[in-house]
Parts: C-alpha cells; structure tokens; sequence
C-alpha cells in the first residue's frame, strides 16, 4: 500500500465527525498522516455546524494537506449524521471513523487494517473496533458507561464491551447496507452482527480531552441511549438476510 492515490481510490477512507473542535483538528490530521503513511488514503472531515471557527481552520488546512476534503452541515443534525454523511462521499473499500477530538489514537489504525485485510481474516470479518481498556475520563463518565454497556451487551449479545469507543474500521459494502438513524454510532457492532457479518475488538489507546468539551451529559446519553436499544433490538427481529445472492 502506498501513500498515493491511484486512480482516485485510496486504501482507506478516514472520517471524522466534528463539532466545536478548532482546537484539536489539525493535529488530529497530522496524526493520521503520519500513522497512515504507506497506505493510500482520503481524510475526510464533516463539520456538524460548529459555532467555533472549526469550518475556518480546516478551509485554511487544506492548502498543506492534500489528502484532506471538508464538508459541513447546513443545520446541525448530530454526531451519526456527520459520519453517514462522510461515508457518502468516501471512495476506498475501508472506511475508518475515529472521534475528532483528538481522544482517540490514529496510531492504531495499521493495526486494525492489518488484522482486516489479513489473508487468514474470517471471511465475514466486517469491522475491527477498539476498546478502551484505559480509558482517560472522568469517573463519573466511566461509571456511566460501564453501567450501559453491561446493560446493552446483555440485550444485545454483539461482544462489544465498549460500543461508545469512537475509532473503527469497517468494509465501506457492509457499511452501505447499515440502517441510518440517530446516535447509530454506538450501535455499530449490533448492526454488523444483524446484517450476518462480524466484528473483532482489540485494545486502543486513549487520551485525555485537551480542547473543547463533551457534547454529551451522562443523563442525556442514557435517554438516548434507552430509545436507541429498544430499536436496535426491534431492527434485529425485523432483519432477513439471505447471506448472498447469486445469478443461477
């Protein structure tokens, strides 16, 4: 794999949700330039209506990284919108996403494509996710999660320990066929596993926040995330695949 782009295809598409994130971004870029020198790939950025300068920092970006394309929201719709509507304009057959607040470690994207395209890989492989194992937040964020998580994995049954780590990479075919909807992020290994593919988790690196804040509070996530399951669970029992289809 090369740092060049061939015929316009890249070996992976890297999207990165953002909002208010002035501060983090171009260094986000730049780590994920060096991480993925070697491989062929497109960095693609959606601003989810910053009110920051956000939009000015990555316009002023791209003039020293070519590899970069930018697009933003008329009206802001969410963090799973932001990466739905990167991946409408991503050209590799991988797609990575990572958080762009710079928490998440582009370090560990070789890593995950390696163990995706390895030629012993399961055949339904899909995604490799990360898990924060070492998680750089607040107690009061990782009790939360903990809670959640426990309570998602038991309906859920999909192995993700961890399903609010931002950072992953998926088969860009198997993703095209994920249904859409609000805060679909976290659901990820579940929509995977539902569409008759499957997921591995390794461990990543985690960094304290240095810039902007979190966009969520623990009661509004829990809301959110109660909604959420009960569809996840609902679409899991409406799903029908046939596992292929073949001209006969």
């Amino acid at each position: 794999m090369s740092n060049e782009i061939t015929n316009n295809t890249p070996d992976v598409s890297v999207i990165i949700p953002v909002h208010n994130e002035s501060g983090a971004i171009v260094t986000l870029i730049e780590e994920i330039e060096a991480a993925l020198s070697g491989f062929g790939y497109e960095i693609i950025v959606v601003d989810d209506c910053s009110k920051d300068d956000t939009l000015e920092v990555l316009q002023n970006a791209k003039a020293s990284h070519p590899n970069l394309k930018v697009f933003s929201h008329i009206k802001n719709a969410g963090q799973s919108r932001a990466i739905y509507s990167g991946l409408q304009f991503a050209k590799a057959p991988l797609v990575g996403v990572l958080d762009g607040d710079g928490q998440n470690d582009p370090v560990d994207f070789p890593k995950m494509l390696r163990i995706l395209t390895a030629p012993d890989a399961p055949k339904k492989l899909a995604m490799v996710q990360g898990m924060r194992l070492k998680r750089q937040d607040s107690n009061a964020k990782k009790y939360a999660s903990k809670i959640a998580n426990a309570v998602r994995q038991k309906l859920l049954n999909d192995g993700a320990i961890d399903s609010g780590c931002g950072i992953k990479i998926i088969r860009k075919e198997v993703f095209d066929t994920l249904p859409y909807f609000d805060h679909m992020h976290r659901y990820m290994a579940a929509l995977v596993k539902q569409a008759g593919f499957e997921t591995q988790f390794i461990e990543v690196h985690h960094r304290p926040r240095e810039t902007g804040q979190s966009k969520y509070t623990n009661i509004g996530r829990l809301v959110a995330a109660l909604t959420d399951l009960i569809g996840v669970i609902w679409l899991g029992t409406r799903r029908k695949n046939p596992e292929g289809v073949k001209e006969v």
